[in-house]
């Protein structure tokens, strides 16, 4: 799959974990981790998932302590209309257990999920992947 995201190349994650420690209250000590995300949508979906996420999801992910760090959409075959990808930070493993326990939990997450889902599920396959910067990760300016 990551064979297939190019653009993920072009990203500079170590300018990000700078950022989560000092903007998202991620302590010095911990060891961010960021999530990179997969959603294989169904056919005909995509607008109501993307829309879900414009005006609940990344607002939702952000109180319950998940750092949104960047969306994309697929412009090429057999992806193309029927993906999005993303990734997320949380400041360590534990953290991102908990915060999305906690997420799940929340009764404004479930009560958008099932609106958006009243002519069914819009997503068919999840896949999650933690990463962790390496030490020769490129610096931002």
């Amino acid at each position: 799959m990551l064979q297939s995201l190019p653009v993920l190349s072009f990203l500079q994650p170590a300018g990000w974990a700078d950022s989560l420690q000092e903007k998202s209250g991620f302590g010095q000590n911990s060891t961010a981790v960021y999530e990179l995300r997969v959603y294989h949508v169904y056919d005909g979906k995509l607008e109501d998932l993307l829309r879900r996420f414009r005006e609940h999801t990344t607002r939702l992910f952000e109180k319950h302590g998940i750092k949104n760090i960047a969306y994309w959409t697929p412009t090429d075959e057999p992806l193309k209309g029927k993906t999005l990808v993303y990734i997320l930070a949380h400041p360590n493993r534990d953290a991102a257990t908990a915060n999305w326990q906690a997420f799940r939990d929340d009764p404004e997450w479930q009560s958008v999920r099932d609106k958006s889902e009243a002519n069914g599920k819009l997503v068919e396959k999840i896949e999650s992947t933690f990463l962790v910067l390496t030490d020769f990760s490129p610096r931002q300016p």
